[in-house]
């Protein structure tokens, strides 16, 4: 059965700027351009597909998406309560209702999708294009609002379960608001996730296989392994507990009686799960991305780890948004002494995740590398091939001979800022009273620990030295993760599992895990690698939620160093913030504004 959009969405159809990038539903009539005109020119139609890309979720920001700041790993430093778009802390205490509308991505995602319908319906009749013979070029915008109007899709679906699943047939703007069209359901979760899946298979039917075979003003633009990126992430979710026979879903019922959500669990989920992974595999167009010393054929691991998210384009690279913000990266990143906002903070959780440098973790560390939480050290821990300081001397011992991974992203009291790859040699001053402390500044990280994953040692705020780097939304290193996650669930003991997960160790310089593992031993594992590997890439949020662990993990007492504190004092372990979970939060509320326009849009539960 089609379905309508909502009613919030039925825009004026008629309104479009010629002057570029300008969001066509913020016109003024001087400034109108027709539906006809737009279709008749290519530079329009261009235009007006570029306006839909702009709805992509730009989750290289700090403060405008949920997905870090509201999860176990991240806390975003910023606790200004009067302030809008800061709601992450409100989230995180508890504080927040469906009249709240804290991240609704709900009415720009649908103005995406009535968009891209739009752009859908009218293209392949491109006047100029037509006339010039430009059918491939229409075949390719045409797939590629398809895959924007299934990609929107599946980010709604993933904040707020099931939804109303767009039709091809745009609704007039003049339809009044008690038409049965502006009053459809929400579709069964499963439902769905099928209509996604279909869409994704057929936009990839015209799109370039990768941004290798794109012209290079092409790059970000939707290809063939985008889709099935998509996809793959998509399926890897509906065959999560949390939707797949989840018995607290179990009486979410639409008006009409009809289940939204599966209430039996089914084991071939995670096979077609797997398989959707392994299609990306089977390319052969991506690999694990490597640097090697200076003159070898031997593994760098951290600069293999670092340089992956700073050279642009490389082998790992699926889909990137290529122009946002630098600052949501790079400044958030950098200490207050060089203009940095440093509000990005690691929990104390995530730190304690990390593995100590031959791999083993800090409950079972060797005594090459031991785990200690006292005491500081005399010397630096350092590559000596390189001279790249991870830890210089007078650390203390807590985060001293850690992986690789680790010092990618945590800079801690005493680490070598980055500038200028450690040149200047200036130390992270993070305690009360130091130049990136607390003490007389709201920019501070609460958990004494700041982000660093992603930041170029090419920006410096301080002296206006800007860069741009494209932010990586899908690469091939979570397809390895999809994979033996769902390969583990459906198939536990295939080759492949360990096979891939050492992979991703391997590029980390730690040694591969052995055979002989349980399914759930070997699940834990796989929830390890996946937390450390992806960490700081906006998919923690989702995966405590789907594994039905937020409960756990997102609630109760967040740990951190003492911010408060100066000397010794700094290095006590000590609670920055007090969170609350409650089961309700395993999904968004439909925003209140919608369920009072539609009397069908069932509320999600709890609500």
């Amino acid at each position: 059965m089609k379905r309508a959009l909502p009613h919030i969405f039925l825009l004026c159809a008629a309104v479009f700027s010629a002057a570029g990038c300008k969001d066509f539903l913020d016109q003024v009539p001087s400034d109108r351009l027709t539906l006809d005109q737009i279709f008749a020119k290519r530079a329009y139609s261009e235009d007006f597909l570029a306006t839909i890309y702009a709805y992509r979720i730009d989750e290289s920001t700090v403060s405008y998406t949920t997905s870090d700041g509201c999860s176990d790993d991240i806390d975003i430093s910023y606790d200004r309560p009067d302030n809008a778009g800061y709601d992450m802390n409100k989230i995180n205490l508890g504080n927040w209702s469906a009249s709240s509308d804290y991240f609704n991505n709900w009415t720009p995602l649908y103005r995406g999708i009535r968009a891209a319908t739009i752009f859908m319906s009218r293209i392949r009749d491109n006047r100029e294009m037509v006339e010039n013979n430009e059918f491939d070029r229409i075949e390719q915008y045409y797939s590629e609002a398809r895959f924007l109007r299934a990609y929107f899709c599946f980010l709604l679906l993933r904040q707020y379960g099931p939804i109303v699943l767009p039709e091809e047939t745009v609704i007039p703007a003049d339809t009044e608001a008690s038409d049965p069209l502006m009053n459809k359901m929400r579709a069964p979760y499963d439902e769905c996730v099928d209509w996604i899946a279909n869409e994704l298979d057929e936009a990839a039917k015209g799109l370039a296989l990768s941004f290798t075979e794109q012209l290079t003003t092409d790059y970000g633009r939707a290809t063939k392994a985008a889709c099935m990126a998509v996809k793959a992430r998509l399926l890897l979710y509906a065959a999560s507990p949390q939707f797949n026979g989840n018995p607290a879903y179990a009486n979410v019922l639409n008006p009409d009686g009809t289940h939204l959500f599966a209430t039996s669990y089914d084991a071939n989920k995670w096979k077609k799960a797997a398989d959707a992974a392994k299609a990306i595999i089977n390319l052969n167009k991506f690999d694990l991305y490597k640097a090697y010393y200076e003159g070898t054929a031997t593994l760098d691991p951290f600069n293999s780890v670092r340089q992956l998210y700073l050279d642009p384009w490389n082998s790992e690279v699926i889909w990137c948004l290529t122009s946002h913000d630098e600052v949501n990266v790079h400044r958030h990143g950098s200490p207050r002494n060089y203009n940095g906002y440093e509000s990005v903070a690691i929990t104390q959780s995530l730190v304690d995740e990390f593995q100590m440098w031959d791999g083993r973790d800090i409950t079972n560390s060797s005594s090459a590398y031991p785990y200690r939480t006292s005491g500081f050290s005399t010397a630096e821990f350092k590559d000596n091939r390189t001279g790249w300081v991870f830890a210089p001397s007078g650390t203390f011992n807590q985060w001293v001979g850690r992986e690789p991974r680790f010092y990618l992203n945590v800079a801690f009291q005493g680490a070598y800022a980055i500038y200028n790859d450690q040149a200047d040699k200036y130390k992270w001053q993070l305690n009360f009273s130091g130049k990136d402390g607390k003490g007389g500044s709201w920019d501070f990280p609460r958990s004494g620990y700041v982000r660093t994953k992603g930041v170029s040692s090419a920006y410096n705020a301080k002296t206006g030295q800007t860069v741009q780097i494209p932010w990586i939304m899908f690469r091939y290193g979570e397809v390895l993760l999809n994979y033996v996650e769902a390969l583990n669930e459906y198939n536990p003991g295939h080759a492949d599992i360990l096979t891939y997960l050492n992979q991703i160790r391997a590029r980390a310089g730690l040694p591969g895990i052995a055979s002989g593992k349980g399914q759930v031993e070997m699940r834990n594992l796989i929830r390890h690698e996946r937390r450390v590997e992806l960490c700081g890439e906006r998919l923690r949020y989702y995966d405590t939620r789907r594994w039905l662990i937020a409960e756990q993990v997102d609630g109760g007492p967040f740990y951190g160093m003492n911010v408060d504190g100066d000397g010794d004092s700094f290095f006590v372990r000590s609670i920055f913030e007090t969170r609350v979970f409650r089961k309700e939060f395993y999904l968004f509320p439909i925003p209140q504004s919608e369920i009072n326009k539609d009397k069908n849009i069932v509320q999600n539960p709890g609500w």
